[in-house]
C-alpha cells in the first residue's frame, strides 16, 4: 500500500510490461461478441492484442479498428471474478478517443451479474464519454426503475477542452450511502439513495470494465462519419481507501 495525499492505495495498474503484450490476466480478461450490447452498437469485441494491449511506456491501448471486410473490432475488459471493489475512491487517468461515434467507459457492475441480471446488480459509470460531446464527461448510476440510456440517476461536466486532448482523472468516491463523481478532483455530480426512485444496490462488491464501443443508441453520436482507428489510452487505474466509512475490499 502507499499513500496519495490522506488516502491510501490499496491496489493499482499502471498498465506496465512488454509493448504488444494483454493486459494482466491475472485482474482482467476479455468479454467478447457482437449484437449491439443492447443498443445497437456496431462494435465486435476481441480478444486480440490489435484491440487491446500494453504500449510498453506504461499505458493501455484499446483501439477500435475497422477491418478489411467492415467489421468493427475493439474491446471491452473486466476485473469479474478476479477483482474486487467495495467503497473508496476508485479513478482511471484517461486520455478519450477523438471523433463523433466513439464511446468509452470506465464503469462498475455488481459482482451478482450473473445471478440477478441487470440492471438489480447495479451500475456505477464512473465516466462516459460520447466523442459527439468532446468536452463532455458523464457520470451515472442505473439499478432496478432507473436504467438505460437517459434512464439512469446522472450528471455531467463540460471540461472547456476537448478530453481527447490529455490525459484526465475520472474518479467516484463511493460510501454505502452516497456517490461523488470528479473530473481532476473537481466535483460535478453526487447521488444518495434519496436521489434514486428504486432500490439502491451499492453497498455490495462490484468489478471494474474498461471499454471502448462505437456507434449505439447515444442521441446525437452518429458514427456515420467516423474515421478510424480511435484509441482510449488508459495510464492508469487506482482503487483508494479515504475513510469513507469503511475499508475498500478487493480479491483477485
Amino acid at each position: 500500500m502507499t499513500q496519495s495525499g490522506q488516502a491510501t492505495v490499496v491496489w493499482a495498474d499502471e498498465f506496465r510490461g512488454p509493448a504488444g503484450s494483454p493486459p494482466d490476466p491475472r485482474v482482467w480478461r476479455h468479454e467478447t461478441g457482437a449484437g449491439g450490447w443492447g443498443d445497437e452498437q456496431l462494435q465486435r469485441y476481441t480478444a486480440s492484442t490489435r484491440n487491446a494491449h500494453l504500449t510498453g511506456d506504461g499505458r493501455l491501448a484499446i483501439t477500435a479498428h475497422r477491418e478489411p471486410d467492415g467489421d468493427v473490432t475493439s474491446a471491452r475488459l473486466t476485473t469479474l471474478g478476479r477483482l474486487t471493489v467495495r467503497r473508496g475512491r476508485v479513478e482511471a487517468r484517461i486520455r478519450q478517443p477523438r471523433g463523433a461515434g466513439t464511446w468509452s467507459a470506465f464503469w462498475m457492475l455488481g459482482d451478482d451479474l450473473e445471478d440477478v441480471g441487470w440492471p438489480a446488480c447495479g451500475e456505477i459509470d464512473v465516466m462516459e464519454h460520447v466523442g459527439a460531446e468532446p468536452r463532455t464527461v458523464h457520470g451515472t448510476v442505473h439499478g432496478p426503475g432507473y436504467a438505460g440510456i437517459g434512464g439512469g440517476a446522472g450528471g455531467s461536466y463540460d471540461a472547456g477542452v476537448p478530453l481527447a486532448d490529455g490525459f484526465r482523472t475520472y474518479a467516484v468516491t463511493w460510501a454505502d450511502d452516497a456517490i461523488v463523481w470528479d473530473l481532476d478532483g473537481v466535483e460535478y455530480h453526487r447521488v444518495t439513495p434519496d436521489d434514486v426512485p428504486g432500490p439502491w444496490p451499492f453497498r455490495r462488491g462490484f468489478h471494474l470494465l474498461l471499454n471502448l464501443a462505437v456507434g449505439g443508441r447515444w442521441p446525437g453520436n452518429d458514427a456515420s462519419g467516423l474515421v478510424l482507428p480511435a484509441t482510449m489510452l488508459v495510464d492508469r487505474v487506482r482503487v483508494l481507501d479515504v475513510g469513507a466509512g469503511g475499508d475498500v475490499a478487493l480479491r483477485p
